[in-house]
C-alpha cells in the first residue's frame, strides 16, 4: 500500500498531547475506542492484567492511568475488532502474503481458528484442533528430538513457560532458545561473573532514593515510557541524570506528563537529562574506562578522608580492583576519546558528578548488550558502580531495561537452553523422567542449524523468529525446508507466511482476554524487568470461542507427543492454573515460596536477588571487577574501509520489538515510511550524497554480499561515522557470526557497512 512520507523535525516531548493523540489514533484504528478504553483503566493494576508489551515495574500505588503510549498501543492492538478467518486465506496465497509489510500482516486483525498449511492451495485451511495436536504430535514422535526447537517470544505467562519446558525437556531437548538470546543474554552472561545474579539489582522504590542516574544505550521515551514517571520525579528533586547514546531520544530529553493537568494545559517540560553525552556506536568500553579513569585521578588527589571511591567496601566484598586501576591508569585519554568519541572533558565531567554522589543507579538497554563487546559492555558498567560501592545500597544499583513483558520469567521458570541454569534434578524428582543433560540451541545456534538443514521441527509459543533474528535471506531459505513449523500466535505474522514443508497455525487467547477453563475464569503472572512477580487478570471477552488458552494448547501438544506420565497432570494443570502454580513452587522453592498466597501482592513480590544483600554467588565468593584487554569493538569485521561506516538498528515510536503498530516515528519526524537511514549532515556531504536521496547499504564483510536497498537518506543529529535505520528491516545486514563474545546476542548496534548511490 503506497503511502505519502512526511520528513519533518517534531520539537515536542515526549508525552504530552503528542501522546494522548496517538493513544486515541491508536484505539480508532483498531475498532476499540470503548473496549480498549475500558482495559486501559485496568492496564498493570492489582485486579488488572499486565501489558503485553513491556516488562517495566507495575507499582504498588498506581497512577490514575498505569499506562504508557506504547501500552496503550499493544492494547488496542490485540482488543481490536478485526479478525481472519478461512475466508481471508481463500481470497488471499501465501505466496501473495510473502509479498505484504509486517504492519499489513498483523494489520488484519486476530486469528481465530486452527489453520493447517495446503499446498496444493497454497494457503491455511481449518482444522480441527485435536486433528492438529495429533498431526503434530505424531510429526514430533518421528522426528529426533536434538533435531527439534522450541522456542518461546518473552509474552507467554509463567505458567505457560513452565508447562512448555517440561514439554521439551520431556519430549527430550534442551534446545529452548527465547528473545532474550537476542537482546539481554549479555546481561545474563555478563552479571553472574561480576555480582553472582544474572538480573539486576535496583527495586522501583530505588528510584526514590538514589541521588544519580546513569542511562546507557535505552530509548524510555518509546521503548518503556512509564519509566519516564520515577525519571521525572527524580529530576524534579534535582537528581542529576547522565545519559549516554549516540542519538538524541526525546524521553530522555525533555517530558510532559500526560497525567498532570497543569502540564498539559500549560505545556511545561521537564528536562530530564542533565548531561547528554552522544558517544559513537561501539563506544560504551571507552567511555566507561575514560570515566572509571577519571575518577581514580579525582581519588588518587583527595585528601585521605575525602576519597571519593569506597576503599572499604571494595576490600570487604570485592575481588580484583587493583588489577582493574592499573589498567585504567595505562589508558591513554586520546586512545579513550577516539574509541568513545567523547571528549575527555565529557567523561571527566561526568565522573564528577558521580564523585560526589552516593546513591546511583545505572540503567542500560540494548544500545549495551547487542555488540560484540556486550557482556565486556555490561562489566564494565558493574566496574564503575562497584568503585563507590553501589550495589547492595537503598537507591542504587545496576538496573537492565528488559523488553517483552515476560522475558526475564521465562527464563525463571526454565525457558534456557544451558543445562546449568535449568532444575533438571529437581524436574526428573518431580515428574519421573531423566531430562536430556546437554545444552540446547540458543538463538544463534538454532538459526546456524535450520540454514545447514540440521532441524527438522521448530514450535514457537509466540513470536516473530524469522523476522527478529540475522541473515534474514538464508533464514527463509532454511525455513522453507522444515519439516514442521507450528505458531502458538494472536496475530499473522512472517513467520507464518514463510513456513515450512508441514505447518500449523494455532490461534491462542490474548493475556488482555478471560480465560475460562471449565468455566471458571484463571489468571496467569508475569515478572517484571524489577524482578517483582504479578498475577495477570483477563478483562474482555474473547475475540472468538474457538481460541485456546497458552496452557490448554501446550497440554494439546504434549499429550498428542509425550507417552502418559500420571506425575504430569497436563488436564488438572489446564483445568486449574493454581495448581501450575504450586509446581512451579515445588520446583523452584526458594524463588517462590507461597506463590499462590503472594501473587496478589500490591506491587508484586520479589524474587530473592542476592548481590542486594552482598551476598556473592561468584567463583571468588566477591564481587568481580572484570575488564577487556582491548577496546576494539568489531574484532570478527575486516579492517575498516574508509567510507565504512558503523550502522546503529533502531526501533521506531509505532513498534514493538518486531510488531509495527504504524509508520509514525513521532519523536525522530519520521511519517510514512520506514525504510530510512539517518546521516550526520557531515558525512553526507563528504560521500557527496544528498538529504532525500535513496540509497542501498551493504555490510563490509569477506563471505558474501548482504545488501538492502531503499533506504531515503535523512539529516540527522547522530555522530560522524554512524548511521541509523530501522529493525527489523535492516536484520539482513547483520552476519549470524556478529555477535556478542560469551552470549552470542546478535551485534545488532554496530554493524560495518557502506552506502551506495541508487538513484
Amino acid at each position: 500500500m503506497a503511502r505519502d512520507t512526511h520528513i519533518e523535525s517534531y520539537d515536542g516531548p515526549a508525552g504530552g498531547w503528542g501522546s494522548a493523540k496517538s493513544v486515541a489514533h491508536a484505539l480508532a484504528h483498531h475498532g476499540a475506542p470503548v473496549r480498549g478504553a475500558a482495559a486501559l483503566w485496568k492496564q498493570n493494576k492489582p485486579g488488572g492484567f499486565a501489558c503485553v508489551s513491556c516488562a517495566w515495574s507495575k507499582p504498588r500505588n498506581p497512577h490514575v492511568f498505569e499506562f504508557c503510549e506504547n501500552g496503550a498501543k499493544a492494547t488496542a492492538w490485540e482488543l481490536t475488532s478485526k479478525t481472519v478467518g478461512a475466508e481471508f486465506f481463500a481470497r488471499h496465497t501465501l505466496t501473495e502474503l510473502e509479498g505484504w509489510t509486517d504492519f499489513d500482516l498483523e494489520d488484519q486483525g486476530r486469528l481465530t481458528e486452527p489453520l493447517k498449511f495446503n499446498s496444493a492451495t497454497d494457503t491455511y485451511e481449518p482444522i480441527a484442533w485435536e486433528t492438529a495436536f495429533e498431526e503434530i504430535g505424531a510429526t514430533l514422535k518421528g522426528t529426533e528430538p536434538k533435531r527439534s526447537v522450541f522456542y518461546a517470544s518473552g509474552r507467554a505467562s509463567l505458567e505457560t513457560s513452565y508447562m512448555y519446558q517440561l514439554l521439551a525437556r520431556a519430549y527430550g531437548t534442551n534446545s529452548l532458545p527465547d528473545s532474550s538470546n537476542m537482546c539481554h543474554e549479555s546481561t545474563s552472561v555478563a552479571l553472574p561473573e561480576s555480582i553472582g545474579v544474572p538480573v539486576g539489582t535496583v527495586f522501583l522504590e530505588d528510584f526514590d532514593r538514589a541521588d544519580l542516574i546513569f542511562f546507557f544505550g535505552q530509548n524510555v521515551g518509546s521503548n518503556a515510557p512509564r519509566m519516564l514517571h520515577p525519571l521525572q520525579e527524580a529530576a524534579k528533586r534535582g537528581v542529576p541524570i547522565i545519559t549516554f547514546n549516540p542519538l538524541k531520544e526525546r524521553g530522555l530529553e525533555r517530558f510532559t506528563n500526560p497525567q498532570a493537568p497543569t502540564e498539559m494545559l500549560t505545556g511545561a517540560e521537564t528536562r530530564i537529562s542533565t548531561q547528554y553525552h552522544q558517544l559513537k556506536a561501539g563506544g560504551d568500553l571507552g567511555t566507561l574506562f575514560g570515566m572509571c579513569k577519571a575518577l581514580i585521578a579525582l581519588d588518587d588527589a583527595a585528601a585521605p578522608s575525602a576519597k571519593v571511591i569506597d576503599h572499604g567496601f571494595i576490600a570487604e566484598h570485592c575481588h580484583g580492583y587493583e588489577a582493574f586501576a592499573q589498567a585504567c591508569r595505562a589508558r591513554d585519554w586520546s586512545e579513550l576519546e577516539r574509541h568513545s568519541g567523547l571528549t575527555r572533558d565529557a567523561m571527566e565531567a561526568a565522573a564528577a558528578v558521580y564523585a560526589t554522589s552516593t546513591a546511583a543507579i545505572g540503567v542500560y538497554g540494548m544500545g549495551m548488550t547487542q555488540h560484540r563487546t556486550g557482556v565486556e559492555n555490561v562489566q564494565m558498567l558493574m566496574n564503575l558502580l562497584l568503585m563507590k560501592g553501589n550495589i547492595g545500597r537503598p537507591g542504587a544499583g545496576i538496573c537492565p531495561v528488559r523488553g517483552h513483558s515476560n522475558v526475564q520469567g521465562q527464563r525463571t521458570v526454565g525457558i534456557t537452553e544451558k543445562v546449568k541454569l535449568a532444575p533438571l534434578d529437581k524436574l526428573k524428582e518431580l515428574y519421573g523422567f531423566e531430562p536430556p543433560r546437554e545444552d540446547g540451541m540458543a538463538t544463534v545456534d538454532a538459526c546456524k542449524a535450520i540454514i545447514g538443514g540440521e532441524v527438522e521441527a521448530f514450535l514457537s509459543l509466540g513470536g516473530n523468529f524469522l523476522r527478529a533474528v540475522p541473515e534474514t535471506g538464508l533464514m527463509e531459505q532454511g525455513w522453507r525446508k522444515l519439516k514442521l513449523s507450528v505458531q502458538i500466535a494472536t496475530k499473522l505474522n512472517r513467520s507464518h507466511v514463510v513456513h515450512g514443508r508441514a505447518a500449523y497455525l494455532l490461534p491462542c487467547l490474548g493475556r488482555i482476554e478471560i480465560d475460562r477453563q471449565a468455566g471458571v475464569p484463571q489468571m496467569v503472572s508475569v515478572e517484571d524487568s524489577t524482578s517483582h512477580f504479578h498475577a495477570s487478570r483477563g478483562f474482555a471477552e474473547p475475540c472468538a470461542e474457538t481460541l485456546m488458552s497458552e496452557p490448554a494448547i501446550v497440554a494439546g501438544i504434549a499429550k498428542a507427543t509425550l507417552a502418559e506420565n500420571p506425575a504430569i497432570d497436563w488436564d488438572g494443570w489446564t483445568a486449574d492454573y493454581a495448581r501450575v502454580r504450586d509446581a512451579i513452587e515445588a520446583t523452584y522453592p526458594k524463588v517462590f515460596p507461597g506463590f499462590n498466597a503472594r501473587i496478589d501482592t500490591a506491587g508484586g513480590f520479589p524474587k530473592p536477588i542476592t548481590a542486594r544483600e552482598r551476598e556473592w554467588n561468584t567463583e571468588t565468593g566477591k564481587a568481580n571487577f572484570i575488564f577487556p584487554k582491548s577496546l576494539d569493538e568489531d574484532p570478527d569485521m575486516p579492517a575498516p574501509q574508509p567510507d565504512a561506516f558503523r550502522l546503529i538498528t533502531l526501533r521506531s515510536n509505532d513498534q514493538f520489538n518486531t510488531t509495527i503498530y504504524g509508520y509514525d516515528d513521532r519523536f525522530r519526524g519520521v511519517d510514512g515510511t520506514r525504510m530510512i537511514v539517518f546521516m550526520n549532515r557531515n558525512d553526507i556531504a563528504r560521500l557527496s550524497l544528498k538529504d532525500g536521496q535513496t540509497v542501498a547499504m551493504r555490510t563490509v564483510a569477506d563471505d558474501f554480499e548482504r545488501e538492502v536497498s531503499g533506504f531515503r537518506i535523512v539529516d540527522y543529529d547522530i555522530p560522524e561515522g554512524c548511521v541509523g535505520a530501522y529493525y527489523p528491516e535492516c536484520n539482513p545486514l547483520i552476519p549470524l557470526w556478529h555477535h556478542a563474545k560469551g552470549s552470542k546476542v546478535p551485534a545488532a548496534k554496530s554493524i560495518p557497512v557502506t552506502l551506495r548511490a541508487i538513484d
